[in-house]
């Protein structure tokens, strides 16, 4: 649900020179799959005695900081799947691992990413290194620093008295419908970001925003901000080619829709609780 407070895991982008590293967690990426053991149908990373017995290569180790004590590294490698171990991409751990490590594994991804895309200055041509105190990459040559690519996007949920809004992407099955959402523009605010991508994807104006809470959706980089909003006026009209049909649907009438580990979800469920409640 909501993460709103602090997890097992604590950040710190660079790694204590005396720091025991026997006990440390390994997320290990092949291209885009996560490389894993499965205890009991649960994925988990790989440990520090069982990664140096792999036969992989490694292109890249960044320091995460610690999930219950323990040090964890996001290492970019190539090789062979050994017998015992998996791959899967992220989606596989969701909803399959408590949150908390999912979203650590959703971290070390982005990590890997930054370092994949990040190996020459994009300005003057230079190698690029690790910062020495920021999460980033740094051009020695010209001073360049690069961060973690953050997508920030809005999801909202739209509701008119007892019903709410949902639409179905063009992309899904038929009978799949879930919240609106879009990705946040240059120069403008969230708030601002809500009234134009419900207006662009459904034709309607909105009024009352209020924020819930916010997830981190690493497919790839999003981090998604929560909102509920009242419909002021319009009918539907369809202004892009994402969405093939929007319906209201009242709180104790739902479609098919996505699941409890997704926000869109947390969105819906607010919602009821307060019409049942009510």
């Amino acid at each position: 649900m909501w993460p709103f407070d602090p997890d097992d895991f604590v950040s710190h982008p660079v790694q204590h020179e005396n720091q025991r590293q026997d006990d440390a967690l390994y997320f290990c990426f092949m291209r885009d799959q996560l490389l894993s053991i499965s205890e009991g149908g649960i994925p988990r990373p790989i440990a520090a005695d069982e990664f140096r017995w792999l036969d992989v290569e490694t292109f890249s180790k960044s320091y995460l900081g610690a999930w219950r004590g323990q040090p964890c590294f996001a290492l970019d490698i190539k090789g062979e799947v050994p017998p015992g171990y998996a791959t899967s991409d992220l989606r596989g751990w969701l909803g399959r691992v408590e949150p908390g490590l999912f979203y650590l594994a959703g971290r070390a991804r982005q990590i890997v990413d930054l370092v994949r895309t990040n190996q020459y200055c994009g300005r003057c041509g230079k190698p690029m290194d690790a910062h020495t105190t920021d999460r980033a990459r740094h051009c020695g040559e010209c001073g360049l620093v690069a961060y973690p690519r953050l997508s920030p996007s809005i999801i909202v949920l739209v509701r008119k008295d007892d019903e709410m809004l949902l639409a179905r992407n063009v992309n899904w099955p038929v009978g799949m419908y879930s919240t609106l959402a879009g990705f946040v523009e240059p120069g403008e605010s969230i708030e601002q970001t809500v009234h134009r991508e419900v207006m662009e994807e459904v034709g309607i104006s909105v009024t009352n925003l209020r924020y819930l809470g916010s997830q981190s959706w690493p497919f790839p980089n999003s981090l998604m901000l929560g909102f509920h909003c009242d419909y002021k006026s319009g009918e539907f009209t369809f202004l892009d080619d994402e969405i093939a049909e929007a319906k209201w649907f009242r709180y104790d009438a739902l479609p098919n829709v996505p699941g409890a580990t997704a926000i869109s979800r947390w969105l819906i469920n607010a919602f009821i609780e307060e019409k049942q409640g009510a």
